[in-house]
Order: C-alpha cells, then structure tokens, then sequence
C-alpha cells in the first residue's frame, strides 16, 4: 500500500505551528523574532506555515550550539 506525500494540511496557523512544536505562542514568536523578523521589519500578525517552516522551526528550537553544525548567521542592524 502506498501512503500520499501530500502533508495533512497546507497551512498551519500561529496556534496550530505551536501545538505542533510543543511550544508556547511566545516561545513561536521568540524564534521568528530571532531568527526570521531579525532585520527590524515588524512581524505581521496572523502568520500560517507549512510544514518545511515547522521542521525549521523546531531544528531552531530544540538544537543547541554546536560546532558541526553551521546555523543561519543573525543579521547585522544597519
């Protein structure tokens, strides 16, 4: 029997992406602050996601420093 690659839903809103990573709302936001909306540019509101945003989402909130792996530098502010 052969499973479908379509994912379960397209879009996850804010609630579900954190329900999904096992984190708070805040926690979401803390990483997309940090990580996404780190140029000074406001964070929109009522953000969706689909799920390769959720695997990075999650490989940014759970890993730890570590030499082997090169993670996305933080933008410099201007």
């Amino acid at each position: 029997m052969t499973r479908s690659l379509k994912p379960l839903k397209e879009f996850y809103t804010e609630t579900e992406a954190a329900g999904y990573l096992n984190i708070s709302l805040h926690e979401l936001y803390s990483l997309l602050d940090e990580y996404i909306f780190n140029d000074g540019s406001p964070r929109p509101q009522n953000l969706t996601f689909c799920e390769a945003d959720l695997v990075l989402l999650g490989f940014w909130g759970k890993t730890k420093e570590n030499p082997k792996v090169l993670r996305m530098p933080r933008r410099r502010e201007a």
